[in-house]
């Protein structure tokens, strides 16, 4: 049986500063002699939606904390969400460690809204 459990964040404001950290694993420590195991998350679906009555575009990358490096580009960049729509991504669990973190950011303040769902686990 998997000792995995259910996993839920947002709904999370997009601003247009590209290198917000949007989500990253927590690093567990267990007590004396217990080691270390940081966790995993394994993201199954990620949903942008525009709030706004313009259209908006969203950009991701999965790397180091408060970058995007041109070739990490996660879900894809410069992606179009019309006004009152949503744009939705279903990966085949994607595994995100502790040391990776979900970055990006909207072409406009307070028009898109990012939420997700998948499972967090120990490494």
């Amino acid at each position: 049986m998997s000792s995995n459990k259910a996993f839920r964040f947002g709904p999370l404001l997009l601003t247009t500063t590209m290198t917000t950290n949007l989500l990253n694993p927590p690093a567990a420590s267990g007590g004396v002699n217990a080691g270390s195991s940081p966790a995993f998350i394994a993201l199954r679906h990620l949903r942008v939606s525009n709030k706004s009555g313009a259209q908006a575009t969203f950009s991701l990358w999965l790397g180091a904390s408060g970058a995007n490096a041109s070739g990490t580009e996660f879900v894809g960049a410069n992606i179009k969400v019309e006004p009152g729509a949503a744009y939705d991504w279903y990966g085949a669990n994607a595994r995100i460690e502790s040391s990776q973190f979900l970055v990006g950011g909207a072409s406009a303040t307070n028009a898109l809204t990012i939420s997700g769902e998948g499972e967090i686990g120990l490494a």
